[in-house]
């Protein structure tokens, strides 16, 4: 007799496929080896009361402070500890709860849907500007057709073009100069075919720079603002494009001023929840989500963002993380951004293993190279 302890992360199917089970015994095996922690804050009291007997009930359990039994407070917060069957059971139960339950079973409802992505797109930077804080970055109009060969070659998916640093404390850049430093660039796109080959991806938020970009055949418009303005949205749906909703707190010449959350999960959440929903309402059909690494977060902030980024999932939009070579990795391990493709190697794998559909990156081949290996690994 042999005994081998597998790891969380095996294809189930694929294993108890391979045993012999049917396929109706499967889906239900499946479900049961795979667990979900779930954080509920502020719940009442009787709620967790209620919550936690028909968790137990269904063989999962509730964990919840002391003194929670005695109602010696009015709201908890806990923490339920479930298997995928085991919370479709417990969603059923609880729609016929009070004290706020029913909404507790919408959501664990909505968790149970959340599909991963097929595979994971590779979005490759090219900067046309002097300013950007990664210098390998920069692409002058000249260079800009065989940056983008490169990135073809290298097996990129979508190319994302900015002219105008972001970064920190970057200084403003007007709309005016922001056109004229754009339109060589795609007018060195559009007389190549280039958008014949591969996505394109506009970084700005000037409506006038937008349609130069939608009209040279870029698909997709990455808007650090968040789509705070609906002229943005307007061109998207007209163009049947993909927007992609970004979290900034502040502005790239505040946003690090010592920014601060109530709780960054749920304030993103919301926020994501309210643009998504004007988006929608003003006919944009295709939406990504960017939790916006780095802009006015915490080094601790940005850590808790790419381990809980599956907690964006239940949005049922595609997630797109922009972690590369970014400062954070230089305050955890001291680095020049020259020396962070490791670090970026790294945040990238955890965002894609927590849901990430999307990485945004300025080394391609590197990534592509690691998200096969990742992908074999968990293929095995």
């Amino acid at each position: 007799m042999q005994i081998e302890l597998l790891s969380n992360s095996i294809d189930k199917h694929k294993y108890l496929k391979k045993l012999g089970v049917d396929s109706g015994g499967i889906a239900i095996l499946a479900s049961k080896a795979t667990h979900h922690t779930i954080y509920i804050r502020s719940l009442h009291v009787g709620a967790a009361n209620i919550l936690k007997q028909d968790a137990i009930s269904v063989g999962a359990d509730l964990a919840v402070p002391r003194g929670t039994v005695t109602a010696m407070s009015s709201h908890v917060d806990c923490i339920l500890i479930a298997t995928s069957r085991q919370l479709l059971a417990l969603s059923k139960k609880e729609l016929a709860q009070p004290f706020g339950l029913k909404e507790v079973a919408k959501k664990l409802q909505e968790i149970l849907k959340i599909r991963r992505a097929e595979r994971v797109e590779v979005m490759g930077i090219i900067n046309a500007n002097e300013d950007s804080f990664f210098p390998e970055s920069r692409f002058s109009a000249n260079e800009v057709v065989e940056a983008v060969e490169k990135m073809i070659d290298d097996g990129a998916d979508i190319i994302d073009i900015g002219v105008v640093s972001s970064a920190p404390n970057a200084l403003h850049v007007g709309k005016d100069e922001e056109l004229a430093r754009v339109k060589p660039v795609l007018e060195a796109i559009k007389k190549a075919r280039l958008y014949n080959k591969i996505k394109f991806s506009i970084d700005s938020y000037e409506p006038e720079v937008i349609t130069c970009a939608l009209k040279s055949g870029f698909e997709i418009v990455n808007d650090i603002t968040g789509l705070a303005n609906d002229e943005i949205s307007k061109l998207c749906a007209s163009n049947n494009s993909m927007a992609v909703i970004m979290h900034m707190q502040g502005s790239p010449q505040t946003m690090q001023n010592e920014p601060k959350y109530e709780n960054i999960l749920s304030d993103i959440y919301s926020f994501f929840e309210q643009r998504v929903a004007r988006a929608e309402f003003l006919n944009v059909k295709h939406i990504a989500l960017d939790v916006g690494i780095g802009f006015g977060k915490t080094v601790e902030d940005n850590l808790m963002l790419i381990k809980h980024l599956g907690h964006f999932s239940t949005l049922g939009k595609p997630l797109l993380v922009g972690v590369s070579r970014k400062s954070m990795i230089d305050k955890i391990s001291p680095s020049s951004a020259q020396e962070r493709l490791a670090g970026t190697l790294a945040l990238n794998l955890e965002a894609v293993k927590n849901g990430a559909s999307i990485i945004r990156v300025h080394d391609v081949k590197e990534h592509v190279q690691a998200l096969k290996i990742y992908e074999a690994l968990n293929r095995v």
